[in-house]
């Protein structure tokens, strides 16, 4: 459909007709600032992070929450749909927190990443990237929740050393390029590393218990 969907400080995610310019509908019930969202065409539809603490399922043609999650403690600023899977992902200073579609139910958390995670992305090779507010990136593995590498981002000569936080970022179409955007007021292009391979990066991971059951 020809919609565009907005989320601000006004605590709502607002639909709006693209071909008309005009609000279509109101997404009310979040008590704070809308700061994340994603849309997808299976239900549910729209799925907004708040700094109410709160994930919001939406179904457009009730115009009405579908679920509300409530397992945050803190506020959620990233939020992903993952491109090929039924799941999505959302991010907060507490954990990244992997859900299942349509209900949300919670499958498990990615923990590790202990800032303020303003933006997470994820690429079709299932390399799961979250920024935070301290400069920091941790690049995770999608299905174990092992953090294989992780980088502190260096700010732009001139800006303060606190000028280093990731407000947002995406992978282009070929999955191998990150983009960021920071608060030194730059936008940043990473590439993957063409020498890399696994003997000079091993993956020195073994599962819990827990995932072992799982895998």
């Amino acid at each position: 459909q020809d919609l565009l969907i907005t989320g601000g400080r006004d605590s709502v995610a607002r639909v709006w007709d693209i071909r008309t310019k005009a609000e279509a509908m109101v997404l009310g019930g979040h008590t704070h600032c809308v700061s994340s969202l994603g849309v997808q065409g299976a239900k549910p539809q729209v799925i907004t992070g708040s700094h109410d603490n709160t994930v919001r399922l939406w179904d457009l043609t009730k115009g009405a929450t579908h679920a509300t999650l409530t397992n945050h403690k803190k506020s959620v600023r990233g939020l992903l749909i993952h491109p090929k899977e039924y799941t999505f992902c959302t991010g907060a200073a507490d954990n990244l927190k992997v859900w299942k579609c349509p209900d949300g139910v919670f499958m498990r958390n990615v923990s590790g990443h202990d800032a303020i995670v303003n933006s997470i992305a994820i690429n079709k090779d299932n390399v799961l990237v979250s920024g935070a507010d301290n400069g920091t990136l941790k690049f995770w593995d999608w299905k174990s929740g092992w953090c294989f590498q992780d980088t502190k981002i260096t700010p732009q000569p001139g800006s303060l050393d606190s000028e280093n936080g990731v407000y947002a970022m995406a992978f282009d179409m070929t999955g191998s390029r990150l983009f960021t955007c920071e608060a030194d007021k730059s936008i940043k292009v990473w590439k993957e590393d063409e020498k890399a391979t696994p003997e000079t990066h091993p993956l020195n991971w073994k599962p819990s218990r827990r995932q072992q059951r799982r895998f």
